[in-house]
């Protein structure tokens, strides 16, 4: 059956090219001109039944076809009257009965087709088709752009957004090529009034000349039989317009057009109470016949008693009560998630998301998403982008459950110039939010001149997209969530199924493994490598459940991997503690609630963060990445005495370096008081 289906048009096409130049019997003709009209009556019923016209896309093609298969019955028929005289029963009957054998009367009814055909229906078919492909086209960017929307905002899925986009590419190809399709109709109406005056003319001629009829015997054998054939091809014709017309001008509903016509004509009881008694008030006009117009306004009076003004709420009335009230306790839970990753948009800056307008920050969060999950190994949750009409002007927020955490600047028209000397240039100083260097929002027409003065230029989207990012890089363990561990458990189960057996429920359950990430992501340490990290907490998970040895032991499994992000050269520039100092904190160590922390005198602790800081900035002044080395039992501690001060500063331990090939030593720091007049230490509480 679906190789018949699949081969069934191309053998009909060829039939069809057969047709033009194989003569027919007068009985086959018969039977293929039926199939014209009742597949024009189908084509015509399949158009007013269908909710929507692209779900009858294929009706270009087969306008195409349909137009074809008449044009070859013209011939058909043309060759039978040129040469027999006679075409067939059902041209013969439309000759002589359905014009009553008149030649006037059938040209008049074959004109008044014509003009029905090409004049009316025709011409505003070919308008509408032409308006709608342009208007589609027009608003194909808005509906991209809504739909990147919906996706980077989680409410649909990349399956359901790969379906739209499909949609929306399917409803610009029909429109165009209706546009295309309605020039058929009205080719094939010029070429139905050329052939019926070719076959008035030529059978007229042939019937005197060779036939040796009379000139009324040649009018009544041959012109009523063309008449008859161009009568019998406009029926469907005219049906094929009418059908072009339905398509191009339905809209997106629910139910067939008979459905949406009747419902929404007689919805009403005012309209058709006017109606009625406007119908019956022209039976007052002396010598109009009575009875029709009371029948007709009759009918109308009727239909409005019977129409309940109530009915299209009671048929909302199901689908409302599927939809919880706003007031249910769905809605209200609902109402009070947040979302937990958002940039928000003040109102002057919305042209960055418009795609219309060459705006593709929404492409960059979402690449900026696939990013993330290289290289730190999650996924992050979908970037909530939206306007908020409470942000002064130039601005964006980035949120964080619902909190704000970072706010910057996007001047429109403008783009980000770094450097140390923007003297010359034109502009709005300002600071990089990321790495607060100085900077200043230039006009964008001065780019290349700040490219020439040795300034680095950043335009508008990019300077959001890398602020995004580093928010999202530091709180990656805030944005793991149960189910993400949840996914990435799967995922590994799916190659290692062993290695999660062993793992969970056994050892430690998701909430335990969700910790260890989340302590890995804090200190930037990629977790992309989930089975090694996994076999890790499989050996240690049977000792104990302290999360941080469970880190440590994960950091050792993972190898050159935690150090290889600071290595410059292959070098790593360590900053470590005087081993008398080491042992002081050795000895301080406690484990608390939070995990392990130091009980050193503050005036020490202070001390401390003063030399690091010193040895930091030195480092880095260098253009190196200093790291502090530990034990490896101290790690966590120190890490947790020094983030609110130094959060740059990655803490490693000894073993997690003695893979490295090259240290270099940048100082160490002693118990001893620093004097450094003038050092100056940041805080943060």
């Amino acid at each position: 059956m679906k190789s018949l289906t699949k081969l069934g048009v191309p053998i009909g096409i060829v039939m069809i090219v057969v047709m033009l130049v194989v003569p027919l019997p007068a009985v086959l003709l018969d039977l293929l001109i039926a199939l014209n009209i009742t597949a024009g009556l189908l084509i015509l019923l399949t158009a007013m039944f269908v909710p929507r016209p692209l779900d009858f896309a294929a009706f270009p093609s087969v306008l195409l076809v349909m137009t074809l298969f008449r044009l070859a019955l013209n011939v058909s028929a043309t060759r039978l009257v040129l040469l027999h005289g006679f075409a067939g029963k059902v041209i013969d009957t439309f000759g002589h009965f359905v014009v009553g054998g008149s030649l006037i009367v059938g040209l008049i009814v074959f004109a008044i087709l014509l003009v029905i055909q090409f004049v009316v229906i025709t011409n505003g078919a070919g308008r509408v088709a032409e308006v709608g492909a342009r208007f589609t086209l027009d608003a194909m960017p808005g509906k991209q752009m809504a739909i990147d929307a919906d996706l980077n905002s989680g409410l649909i899925d990349e399956d359901e957004a790969r379906r739209r986009r499909a949609e929306v590419h399917a409803e610009a190809d029909f429109y165009g090529a209706m546009d295309g399709a309605s020039k058929f109709v009205k080719g094939d109406a010029i070429a139905a009034i050329i052939i019926t005056i070719v076959n008035l003319i030529g059978g007229f001629a042939i019937g005197v000349a060779q036939g040796g009829m009379s000139f009324s015997e040649a009018i009544n054998t041959y012109s009523l039989l063309s008449v008859g054939d161009g009568l019998v091809s406009q029926i469907p014709a005219l049906l094929l317009s009418v059908a072009t017309g339905l398509i191009v001008t339905r809209s997106v509903s629910n139910g067939d057009m008979g459905s949406d016509i009747l419902a929404q004509i007689l919805r009403r009881k005012l309209p058709l109470r006017i109606a009625g008694f406007a119908g019956l008030a022209l039976c007052l006009i002396p010598g109009l016949p009575k009875l029709p117009f009371i029948v007709a306004g009759g009918l109308m009076l009727l239909a409005s008693s019977r129409v309940d003004e109530s009915e299209p709420a009671e048929q909302l009335a199901p689908a409302a009560e599927l939809e919880p009230s706003p007031d249910s306790p769905e809605m209200l839970a609902q109402d009070i998630l947040v979302d937990p990753l958002g940039l928000e948009l003040a109102a002057d800056i919305i042209d960055l998301v418009d795609a219309s307008t060459g705006g593709d920050l929404l492409d960059r969060v979402k690449a900026l998403r696939r990013k993330v999950a290289g290289d730190l190994g999650v996924v992050i949750p979908p970037v909530r982008t939206r306007d908020n009409l409470e942000l002064p002007m130039n601005t964006y927020a980035i949120t964080l459950f619902g909190v704000e955490v970072a706010r910057g600047q996007a001047p429109r028209g403008t783009v980000l110039a770094i450097s140390d000397d923007l003297a010359a240039l034109p502009g709005t100083p300002t600071r990089e939010p990321v790495f607060g260097l100085d900077a200043k929002w230039i006009p964008a027409e001065m780019r290349h001149q700040a490219e020439i003065s040795g300034a680095t230029v950043v335009d508008r989207a990019s300077v959001i997209t890398t602020h995004l990012a580093e928010i999202v890089n530091t709180q990656a363990g805030r944005l793991l969530g149960r189910e993400d561990v949840r996914l990435l458990t799967d995922i590994v189960k799916r190659s290692h199924p062993v290695v999660i057996e062993e793992l969970t429920p056994a050892l430690l359950t998701l909430g335990e493994i969700q910790r260890v990430l989340r302590g890995l992501l804090d200190e930037q340490v990629s977790v992309r490598d989930l089975v090694r990290i996994f076999e890790a907490l499989s050996l240690r998970g049977a000792v104990t459940k302290d999360t941080d040895q469970l880190v440590e032991a994960a950091r050792t499994a993972l190898g050159q991997a935690v150090v290889a992000p600071y290595l410059t050269d292959g070098v790593v520039s360590a900053i470590s503690f005087d081993p008398r100092l080491e042992q002081s904190m050795l000895e301080a160590l406690r484990s608390t609630d939070q995990g392990a922390v130091l009980a050193l005198d503050p005036e020490l602790a202070q001390n401390m963060l003063v030399q690091l800081h010193n040895l930091a900035t030195a480092g880095e002044d260098t253009g190196v990445r200093p790291v502090l080395v530990c034990a490896p039992q101290l790690r966590a501690a120190i890490r947790r005495l020094v983030a609110p001060a130094l959060d740059r500063l990655p803490v490693l331990s000894y073993s997690e370096i003695a893979g490295v090939h090259s240290v270099q030593s940048l100082g160490s720091v002693s118990a001893v008081r620093a004097d450094a007049p003038g050092a100056v230490l940041a805080v943060s509480a």
